[in-house]
């Protein structure tokens, strides 16, 4: 695995920079563990346990994540292999510096969102900052079982919340995509507001 990587790391054109955004205990940290686990770096048994990009003990003793750290992986797909380097950054509202840094390295973003609490605050900042980078999000809709487990819910009611969830992750992205509409257009009459008040002192 060791000399796939650094091979890997040789051939640009393979590399992704990808980090993962969300809300608190949405599931950020546990998502990385069961990514790195897919490369027997840890067990599958220790994902969602070992927390293992939270290296720093107060982020072992408080539960979450308060800096981004990275880690190098392998992914095959397609006959074509990739080196993914994997940002998990923070998901509370105090460390938001950190997300604003991962934002700004990475050409991709995975969008952790909690099935039960659905999009929150921090959710829609995260996605916010993406798309002011540019970076392309892929949403994850997180602890999908604990919507039959705690919330006693069929299949037909699950169907049905998990897309008010999608709803409400593409109402985000539909405001933002219209602010930018709307801001270039005002730019565009801007500009030629001044172009025709040239002409006319001409």
């Amino acid at each position: 695995m060791n000399m796939n990587i650094q091979s890997l790391q040789k051939n640009v054109s393979n590399i992704r920079n990808i980090c993962i955004l969300a809300h608190v205990d949405h599931g950020k940290t546990t998502l990385a563990d069961s990514l790195i686990a897919s490369n027997g770096i840890i067990s599958h048994r220790q994902a969602g346990k070992l927390r293992y990009m939270d290296s720093r003990e107060d982020e072992q003793v408080r539960g979450i994540t308060m800096k981004s750290s990275a880690i190098a992986l392998h992914l095959s797909s397609n006959g074509d292999e990739y080196l993914v380097n994997l940002v998990d950054s923070p998901g509370h509202v105090d460390f938001s510096s950190e997300v604003s840094t991962a934002v700004r390295l990475c050409d991709g973003a995975l969008v952790v969102v909690d099935a039960v609490e659905g999009v929150c605050a921090q959710t829609q900042v995260v996605i916010q900052q993406a798309w002011q980078e540019g970076i392309k999000p892929c949403l994850v809709i997180n602890k999908i079982d604990k919507l039959i487990a705690e919330l006693k819910m069929t299949p037909t009611e699950a169907y049905y919340y998990l897309q008010q969830i999608l709803q409400q992750v593409n109402a985000v992205s539909g405001s933002l995509f219209s602010s930018e509409v709307m801001e270039a257009a005002a730019n565009q009459e801007s500009s030629a507001a001044r172009e025709n008040s040239e002409i006319g002192e001409k």
